[in-house]
This record gives structure tokens, C-alpha cells and sequence, in this order.
């Protein structure tokens, strides 16, 4: 049985998905599988898979549910994992040829660490150059990911593969009718229990679409409030450096409000009063703002 499950959360993708198909066939290690789980797509995903299955060197599963967004893919996707270690890579991405050779190595020599929740390596583009910014040692370190990618200020993104065991123990918590939630909800919450193992070494190629999540973050939040107001509560309770704190008490408050959550209510449920207290003003001002904004643009609020 092999020791890496790529899941692959999809929708409409059909016509990228090949391209992480190839960089999969390309590994110089086939000891894998790849599941995908197809979230409600309306294009021709479910036939793409049913062709590419019968000819791929490794195995494929696939699954389809109801539309409710990547992290309710990852949760539904996860309960199907049999391998020791869970690589989320996304249907517009690629991997390096020599990806799942060298997390197989890395996994080799350091699985005996029952601390930690997975490995971090860094992500590329297709061009050259970083996806995340320099400061990982080259003999790589082990730190929690609050350590290492809040207070150590290594932004962008990473390359990160997870033991099944801490995704499961750490499901995404999902609320009705949002279909976006940060995906480092989770890693903040594993850092209380966990480290990790971090890696100067590209196996990830990404070049993100404009329709993509990244590029339009800020109205997927908005339209996705509540699983936001989760996101900060959970940096405000973290180990986070005071700056990461203060940018997430005014997310509270600014998504708190979108989510049409009583101030009283807000201020009840969160351990940090004194920031709360600090960022009101600013926090209101910038909710009134983003408000208008998204009204004049034609964001809708689900």
C-alpha cells in the first residue's frame, strides 16, 4: 500500500485538469493514488476521469457531490483517504517530476516524529521564481506553522503535505449556504498540538487563474462571513504575533457584520476584549466602506 493520497478538489475544470494529469504521470515515483472529488461540476469532469482511468500507471478515484465550496470537498474526500499522508493539490496545478519521490523520502526519515502534522515544501511558478517568500533554512527546520508562517512573516503560498490522521482530527467547519473558507483555519488550530517540517525545495508549480480563489478572496469572504468570523477567532486565540492579532480582530468585527452578528454578541464570544475595544472604530469605518463598495460592484451576500 502506498504512503500518499493526492486529493484533488475540482469544479468545472475539465479542460485543466490534463495538465495535472501529465505532471502525474511524469513522476519518477508512481507509488501514489490520486483522488478527486468532483463538487458538483456541470461540464465533462465525471467523463475526463472515467477516460483517464483506464489507461493511468496509478490509481484513480473519484468522487462527485453537491456544490458547497473546496473545504466541504476536502472534508468529503478526506473520509476516503487510506494513506498515511494527504497532499491537496489543486485541479488548475501541477507537480515537479520528482514530487512524490521526495516527500516519500522525507516521510522515510522523519515518520517516527509523532509531533508533528506533515511536511511544507515551497510552491513555484510555471515562469520561475517563488510562490512564497524566502526564509526557510536550506537544511529546512521544524517549527508549528503559527512560528514559521505568521511570526517568522514567510507569506505566500506552500507546497503542504498532511498526515491523514491530523486532517481528520482537524476537519473545516462549515456553515450553511458559504461555499469559501480559509484553509489555514485548520493549520492554525493543528499548531496548538503540532509542528511541522519545512522544506527549501519546490514541488509545486502554480499560476493562479483569474477566476480563481485567490484573486477574488475579498468577495468570497464577505459572502462567506461566517466561516471568515470563524477564521479570525481562531488567529485572535492563536500564538500569532500582535500584528496578525490586530488584522484579525478588525476581520472579526468587519465579517461579524456582515454576518449580521449583534456587536454584544461579537464581543460575548471572543477572549481578546481590549483589541476588540481598539479596533470598533476602525473596524466599523472599514465595514461601511467594503459595504458600499460591494453593493455599487454587484456582490451578493448568501
Amino acid at each position: 500500500m502506498s504512503d500518499i493520497t493526492i486529493l484533488t478538489p475540482t469544479y468545472n475544470r475539465e479542460k485543466l485538469l490534463h495538465k495535472l494529469y501529465k505532471s502525474l504521470c511524469n513522476q519518477k515515483d508512481k507509488d501514489f493514488e490520486w483522488i478527486v472529488v468532483d463538487d458538483g461540476s456541470n461540464d465533462n469532469t465525471d467523463e475526463y476521469i472515467e477516460t483517464i482511468q483506464k489507461k493511468a500507471d496509478f490509481p484513480i478515484r473519484y468522487y462527485k457531490k453537491n456544490n458547497g465550496g473546496k473545504h466541504t470537498a476536502l472534508n468529503y474526500g478526506c473520509q476516503y483517504v487510506k494513506t498515511k499522508l494527504v497532499f491537496i493539490v489543486d485541479s488548475d496545478d501541477t507537480l515537479t517530476d520528482d514530487a512524490i519521490l521526495t516527500i516519500q523520502r522525507i516521510y522515510e526519515k522523519y515518520k517516527n516524529e509523532d509531533d508533528i502534522c506533515g511536511f511544507s515544501f515551497l510552491r513555484g511558478k510555471s515562469r520561475g521564481g517563488y510562490l512564497s517568500t524566502s526564509g526557510v533554512p536550506e537544511d529546512g527546520m521544524k517549527e508549528s506553522y503559527v512560528e514559521c508562517r505568521i511570526n517568522r512573516k514567510i507569506g505566500g503560498d506552500m507546497a503542504e503535505v498532511w498526515y491523514t490522521h491530523c486532517l481528520k482530527e482537524y476537519p473545516f467547519p462549515e456553515f450553511k449556504d458559504e461555499k469559501f473558507l480559509g484553509e489555514d483555519i485548520v493549520w492554525i488550530q493543528m499548531s496548538k498540538t503540532y509542528k511541522m517540517r519545512f522544506f527549501n525545495k519546490v514541488i509545486y508549480i502554480s499560476d493562479y487563474l483569474e477566476e480563481g480563489l485567490t484573486n477574488n478572496r475579498r468577495r468570497h469572504n464577505i459572502n462567506s462571513p461566517n466561516g471568515c468570523v470563524a477564521r479570525a477567532k481562531v488567529f485572535l486565540e492563536s500564538d500569532s504575533n500582535i500584528k496578525a492579532k490586530v488584522k484579525s480582530a478588525l476581520q472579526y468585527q468587519i465579517y461579524g457584520r456582515f454576518a449580521k452578528k449583534k456587536i454584544h454578541y461579537l464581543f460575548k464570544n471572543t477572549k481578546n476584549k481590549v483589541l476588540f475595544i481598539v479596533s470598533f472604530l476602525p473596524a466599523k469605518i472599514i465595514y461601511v466602506k467594503w459595504k458600499k463598495t460591494f453593493e455599487i460592484s454587484g456582490v451578493t451576500q448568501t
